[in-house]
């Protein structure tokens, strides 16, 4: 291998090992790899900007403002009100995946999983099912729906835009359909008769695995007049009473951790840890405020709600603490506790630093509730009833959306004009407000295709991609074409799981392509076999966004998506493997 060669390797497993790791940023960890591509001179800088006006780029950007304005007009409301409806728990997870594949081919799947995942909570605290028997099939289905078309994920229009770039015609807007709905169809029953089985039957959360200590953390103050002034927390037995447990004192600015012994004094703050309902009870019984509440001067005389909600994968938010958010002063909201997996905190709130699937409980307005249904930072799970939405914007979203399908799947307009065609009309319609566009679109996803591309480029100019398939066919041997599409399905499909399938992609279409024509294929049937390795991501939590959303609000375990999601995976490629060749020949 060549210095240029042995360089670029060095970059793709370090972003491999950062993509894994979760440490840094993916938009960061993609620049990171860009900048160094040109300053190792393996790339020319006017390659280095070529993603951020690449076609997938600029049509990916256009889709989130289309599936934003689907959200945010109220389009999904009829159908979501209709589910909510359904009591029995298998019905509820059969309907919500027949309802969510067919729109994920359509309206992007973490809006989808972030609209149903509080109707689908709601359902089960109803009928006394435990989430786990439903969130997990229902983020699984938004995938098999976003492989269906060309614009129902990312990561199809991306492996468009790089099969154009190798030489390859574009793919049609419904050319994946065929092969994704017979996908689909045995994914789902799949998921009904073997997958539910192989699901835990009660929540594994933090609640039942640290002594039932409960859900979540707040700050309880003792008025003067409290009946524990002067007690010891051992005295009191909150725990063994009320529920509740005493993780820290807080006696002005000293920290006490150790508080069962002490006696506790009026203006003393406990850091306290249980279930809600619990917690205010007790705090109610014992005299007691709560110290956010307290801290921030609360309004009395205006309506307040309490509000649940999650830290969404890739939020803006994460990272920060309670103080840097400061939701008091930023959206006239009071963080009263919080509930974060794995771990019991210990620190003060101010200085919680958040995470994705952290969950907080904000007390608020109607005003502030009704716009933290569209904060893309957050997943709403529970509230009061959602105030309707006019029902003329959401019918003007349908429809425009609908359009852009139409124009694009005849091939009237370019993919990228229809789409940004479509959003400019869901903005005239007034399908989303005028700072709703860019709050709603995820940049960081357009950074990371904008500088991950350029990798690709490398990988190829440098020469490396065909010195990775050289030594891959050396383990394929003589067993043909089907071997080699088989290896290039396995190696997406594991690097999806490590990295993601947008990065995945980039790194695999160009060595696909070489592989093809190093075995005499066509190269056509092994782009779509990446194409379909890396938008179903079923093994971790942390191959996909929608895998992410439900492992913390369902309480999975690592593990349970391994049991369910290494059967299906192996089920889709061997279903990939015959169907592949049938519909795209092998053979040029």
């Amino acid at each position: 291998m060549t210095t240029p060669q042995w360089l670029t390797l060095a970059i793709v497993l370090c972003a491999i090992v950062l993509f894994a790791s979760e440490k840094v940023r993916i938009d960061i960890v993609a620049l990171i790899v860009v900048v160094l591509l040109v300053v190792l001179d393996l790339i020319t800088p006017a390659q280095a900007l070529a993603g951020f006006s690449n076609e997938a780029t600029v049509t990916v950007a256009a889709m989130f403002a289309l599936s934003l304005g689907i959200e945010r007009s109220g389009a999904l409301e009829p159908l979501a009100r209709l589910l909510s409806r359904i009591r029995k728990p298998w019905l509820l997870t059969l309907a919500l995946m027949l309802a969510i594949a067919p729109m994920g081919a359509f309206v992007k799947n973490i809006a989808l999983v972030a609209t149903f995942l509080p109707l689908a909570l709601r359902v089960c605290a109803n009928t006394g099912t435990s989430p786990v028997r439903v969130l997990l099939p229902m983020a699984y289905a938004a995938q098999m729906g976003g492989v269906c078309t060309l614009i129902g994920t990312s990561s199809n229009l991306l492996t468009d835009s790089l099969a154009q770039q190798h030489g390859l015609a574009g793919f049609g807007v419904f050319e994946f359909t065929r092969l994704g709905a017979l996908l689909a169809v045995v994914g789902i029953t799949y998921l009904m008769l073997v997958g539910r089985w192989l699901l835990p039957q009660e929540t594994t959360t933090v609640a039942t695995t640290q002594n039932e200590i409960g859900k979540f953390v707040t700050e309880l103050k003792l008025n003067a007049s409290s009946p524990l002034v002067g007690q010891t927390i051992a005295e009191a037995k909150l725990g063994e009473k009320h529920g509740i447990y005493a993780l820290e004192l807080l006696r002005g600015d000293r920290h006490l951790w150790s508080p069962r012994s002490q006696r506790l004094e009026a203006h003393d703050v406990l850091l306290v840890r249980g279930d809600w309902e619990k917690i205010e009870q007790f705090r109610k019984r014992a005299d007691l405020e709560l110290d956010p509440e307290h801290r921030f001067g609360n309004d009395r005389g205006s309506a307040r709600v309490l509000v649940e909600v999650m830290v969404k994968p890739a939020s803006t938010v994460e990272g920060n603490t309670l103080e840097e958010l400061d939701f008091k002063r930023n959206m006239d909201a009071i963080a009263l506790a919080v509930h974060q997996r794995g771990r019991i905190l210990r620190d003060k709130l101010k200085d919680v630093r958040l995470a994705a699937g952290d969950v907080l409980l904000l007390l608020v307005n109607d005003e502030v509730a009704t716009a933290l249904r569209g904060d893309e930072r957050f997943v709403v799970l529970s509230e009061r009833e959602d105030t309707r939405r006019t029902s003329g914007r959401a019918l003007a979203a349908v429809l425009i959306m609908a359009t852009v399908v139409l124009v694009s799947g005849l091939h009237w307009l370019p993919i990228p004009i229809a789409a940004i065609s479509g959003a400019v009309a869901m903005a005239v319609a007034g399908c989303y407000g005028r700072k709703d566009l860019y709050q709603g679109i995820d940049w960081k996803i357009i950074v990371l295709l904008a500088a991950i591309l350029p990798l690709g480029t490398a990988i190829e100019t440098s020469g490396l991609s065909h010195t990775l398939v050289q030594a891959g066919i050396g383990l394929v041997g003589d067993h043909g074409p089907l071997a080699a599409l088989l290896l290039v399905y396995l190696l997406t499909a594991l690097l999806t799981e490590l990295m993601g399938h947008n990065p995945s992609v980039v790194l695999m279409i160009g060595i696909a392509v070489t592989v093809a024509h190093t075995v005499g294929a066509d190269p056509r049937p092994f782009v779509v076999a990446v194409a379909f390795a890396a938008a179903t991501s079923f093994a971790t939590p942390v191959g996909y966004p929608t895998n992410t959303m439900v492992y913390y609000a369902g309480g999975y375990r690592f593990m349970d998506f391994m049991k369910v999601g290494i059967p299906l995976i192996a089920i889709f490629c061997a279903l990939s493997m015959y169907l592949i060749p049938l519909f795209w020949p092998l053979q040029p």
